[in-house]
C-alpha cells in the first residue's frame, strides 16, 4: 500500500494538539459536517429548515453521530441563545424520578429568550438507561410542556424506551459507519494533525473500530501519542487485540482440517496473553471476511457465536477454544464427505 508520510510536528504544536481529545476537537459543529446515516440527517435538516422540532428518539450503536447530530441541529435553530435554551443530561447524571421532576421541570418552566417559533431543547443521552418510574413521570412533563419545550432522547436500543413515549416522539435510526467513512475522516484528522501514518495502519484502526468513529479516532490518537506513526503493528499494540494474520492462520489450519496445528495455534495465541474475549471477538471479525462457501461459513460463524455466547457466561478457559478449534476442523471433514 501507499505510504504517506508526514512532517513530525514541533513539540509545541505536539503538547497543544493534546490538551483537547482529538474526539472533541473534530466534532462537527453543524450538519453538513456529521459522518454517515444521509437517510436520517436529511431528515435533519429539514427539520431545522422548517424551524419546529417535534419530540426526537435517536437510536443506533455508540459513535455513529447521535449526540453530535443533535447538539448541530439544537446549534442551527437556536443559533446565539443555544447555551441558554439547552439542557443536556447524561447516564453519568443522576437521572432517577426527582430528576425528572425538579430539574427537568424547572427548566421546562423557566422562561428563556429564544428566536421568534423555537423551543427549549432537553438532551437526554443514553435515555435507554433512565428507569421506568422516571420514564412514565417524562411522558407528562412531555405534554404539559410541549408548547415551549421539545426533547431528543438519545439511545442504542429503542425498545427499552417505554411505548407512551415512544408514541409522542419521531424515532430516527443510525446504523454503523461504512469503513470508507471513516477512513475518509481518520486521513482528514492525520493531515490537519501532521500525523506520520500509512494506510495499512488506518485499515487496521477501522478494523479495531467496527464502525464506532468515536473509537476510531481515540485509537488513532493512542497511537499517535505512544509511537508517533500510525502503522498496523503499532495500532495493533495500542488497541491490544490480536493481529487478524494470527487469527487468519488459526482459520487456514481449520479449513485444511487440520486440528493438531489449529490446537497449537490457538495455544500459542492463548500463551502471549491475550483474553478469551480478545480471541474470540477476533476471531469472529476475520471468519466473517473470510473466504469460504457460504455454507460452510455460517456454520462457522455458528459454532464461533455459540463458543462467544459461553465466555460471555464466564466460561473463558482456552478448553473453549480448543473446543472451537477442533469443531472447526469437524465441519469442514463433514462438509468433504457430504460432498
Amino acid at each position: 500500500m501507499a505510504s504517506n508520510k508526514r512532517k513530525s510536528p514541533t513539540t509545541e504544536t505536539k503538547q497543544s494538539s493534546y490538551d483537547i481529545p482529538w474526539v472533541e476537537k473534530y466534532r462537527p459543529r453543524n450538519l453538513e459536517d456529521v459522518v454517515g446515516n444521509e437517510e436520517t440527517l436529511v431528515r435533519l435538516r429539514a427539520i431545522a429548515d422548517d424551524g419546529n422540532m417535534p419530540n426526537l428518539i435517536l437510536c443506533g450503536p455508540p459513535g455513529t453521530g447521535k449526540t453530535t447530530s443533535v447538539h448541530a441541529l439544537a446549534r442551527q435553530l437556536l443559533g446565539s441563545a443555544y447555551s441558554n435554551g439547552v439542557l443536556e443530561l447524561n447516564a453519568s447524571d443522576s437521572r432517577g424520578i426527582d430528576v425528572v421532576r425538579n430539574k427537568i421541570k424547572s427548566f421546562a418552566m423557566n422562561r428563556v429568550n429564544l428566536p421568534a417559533g423555537r423551543h427549549k431543547i432537553i438532551i437526554l443521552d443514553e435515555a435507554d438507561s433512565m428507569t421506568a418510574a422516571a420514564q412514565q413521570a417524562l411522558r407528562r412533563t412531555m405534554e404539559i410542556y410541549s408548547n415551549t419545550t421539545r426533547f431528543a432522547l438519545a439511545c442504542n436500543v429503542s425498545t427499552k424506551i417505554i411505548e407512551p413515549i415512544q408514541s409522542r416522539a419521531a424515532i430516527l435510526r443510525y446504523s454503523r459507519l461504512s469503513d470508507e467513512q471513516i477512513f475518509n475522516r481518520l486521513r482528514y484528522v492525520c493531515e490537519k494533525e501532521e500525523v506520520s501514518y500509512d494506510d495499512d495502519g488506518l485499515g487496521a484502526i477501522i478494523f479495531t473500530a467496527e464502525g464506532d468513529m468515536r473509537n476510531a479516532l481515540n485509537n488513532l490518537q493512542a497511537t499517535v501519542s505512544g509511537f508517533e506513526h500510525v502503522s498496523q503493528a503499532n495500532v495493533y499494540k495500542v488497541c491490544d487485540q490480536p493481529h487478524p494474520t494470527t487469527v487468519r492462520k488459526i482459520l487456514d489450519s481449520c479449513v485444511k482440517g487440520d486440528t493438531a496445528k489449529a490446537v497449537a495455534e490457538v495455544k500459542s495465541l492463548w500463551e502471549t496473553g491475550y483474553s478469551c474475549s480478545d480471541i474470540i471477538g477476533t476471531l469472529f471479525k476475520v471468519a466473517k471476511t473470510y473466504d469460504l462457501p457460504e455454507a460452510l461459513k455460517l456454520e462457522y460463524l455458528k459454532e464461533i457465536g455459540f463458543t462467544h455466547m459461553r465466555i460471555a457466561d464466564g466460561v473463558g478457559t482456552l478448553l473453549q477454544l480448543l473446543g472451537l478449534a477442533a469443531r472447526l476442523c469437524q465441519k469442514v471433514q463433514v462438509s468433504h464427505v457430504d460432498s
